[in-house]
């Protein structure tokens, strides 16, 4: 079985999908997850988010380093982490270096010219400040797979929206870039009860400690983060298009468009829910 390279940037604590993305990276067979880092707000408790997860899933070799906290110039960000305080009591440590993230990336992409796959499931601060001060760098990743952008209905998506200059910034580097939309993503919901019912048993129980507070603000958690982890793996699960994508700041706020045809991007346009789900747990 060929195993897939992967680095990880994400913002957990917030949304609750990018803890469900780990845990499937961590039990997916095909899976080499060589490092995660944190992005947006206090990334150190992002930053224990992922050993705790990583910890109930067996796997503390698993590199972790805290990236930016600040936006690259104006936007809302993203300070608070309010589903650690869910998991707090579990064992974890404070004391990462700060802005590690970058140093490791860049060094380990090049370690691995045309190998490792790039899953970007955060606000594209870490990306930007990676892509600026090496702009080689995407021309040696495999793959670059973002959730992020939404094409096919109004607004915007939270990830592009969190640090607008750096999503444009990110895209206008990007040589090839698979986008998977929040008018995709949409699409892959879950209610409570079915939720408690899955993930009742360990590992999966760490995760429900953070559903649960994350139920206290909503009625259903969406799959975004672990859709754009599964099409790695089984591109299959999605339809395509191919073109440009550009983001680009309006009166009204960022916007993310698609052109098919000429472009090295990609957008994910239809997703087949059920087979996701399938996929999703059957990893467990």
């Amino acid at each position: 079985m060929d195993r897939i390279p992967i680095l990880l940037d994400t913002d957990p604590g917030s949304d609750i999908d990018d803890a469900l993305a780990l845990a499937y990276l961590l039990r997916e067979p095909r899976c080499e997850l060589i490092g995660v880092t944190t992005v947006t707000g206090d990334v150190a408790k992002r930053a224990a988010i992922v050993e705790i997860i990583c910890g109930a899933f067996g796997r503390e070799d698993v590199p972790i380093h805290c990236g930016a906290s600040d936006t690259l110039a104006g936007g809302p960000g993203q300070p608070r982490v309010p589903q650690y305080d869910a998991i707090a009591h579990l064992p974890h440590r404070m004391d990462r270096p700060q802005n590690t993230a970058v140093d490791y990336l860049r060094e380990t992409i090049r370690s691995r010219p045309g190998e490792i796959t790039l899953l970007s499931i955060g606000p594209f601060t870490n990306l930007a400040i990676l892509f600026a001060l090496d702009p080689e760098i995407p021309k040696l990743l495999k793959g670059l797979i973002s959730m992020g952008g939404c094409f096919d209905r109004p607004g915007c998506e939270w990830n592009a929206l969190c640090d607008p200059y750096a999503t444009v910034a990110t895209i206008m580097r990007s040589a090839r870039q698979t986008w998977v939309g929040l008018d995709v993503t949409m699409q892959c919901q879950m209610a409570p009860e079915e939720v408690r019912a899955k993930f009742a048993k360990p590992p999966l129980d760490v995760l429900l400690l953070m559903a649960e507070r994350w139920f206290q603000d909503a009625n259903k958690i969406t799959f975004h983060d672990p859709l754009a982890a599964a099409v790695i793996f089984h591109p299959e699960l999605c339809r395509y298009s191919d073109g440009l994508v550009v983001a680009r700041m309006t009166e009204d706020g960022l916007r993310t468009e698609f052109t098919p045809g000429m472009g090295g991007h990609r957008i994910a346009t239809e997703v087949d829910v059920a087979p996701f789900f399938e996929e999703y747990f059957g990893v467990f």
